[in-house]
């Protein structure tokens, strides 16, 4: 009673490919490939992304010293 033997995943893919047919079930694969192959795009993007904010926060960490002046902005009399 424990486990499911071949013959029952046999059955099951039998009734699958019945009730949904091979044309459906085939766009569901490609679907689902595409989503994956997106997916990963997407996460080889996002880290390419942080490895480069990295590189840019360690270039302007390297003790280089940014001189500039604060004014103060005075409102214009109209």
């Amino acid at each position: 009673m424990g486990s499911l033997s071949i013959w029952h995943w046999l059955i099951v893919l039998v009734v699958v490919v019945l009730i949904f047919g091979t044309k459906k079930l085939r766009n569901l694969g490609t679907d689902l490939g595409g989503a994956v192959k997106g997916f990963k795009d997407g996460m080889k993007t996002a880290e390419d992304d942080k490895s480069q904010a990295k590189a840019e926060i360690a270039s302007a960490s390297t003790g280089q010293t940014i001189e500039g002046e604060v004014k103060k902005e005075t409102p214009s009399k109209s």
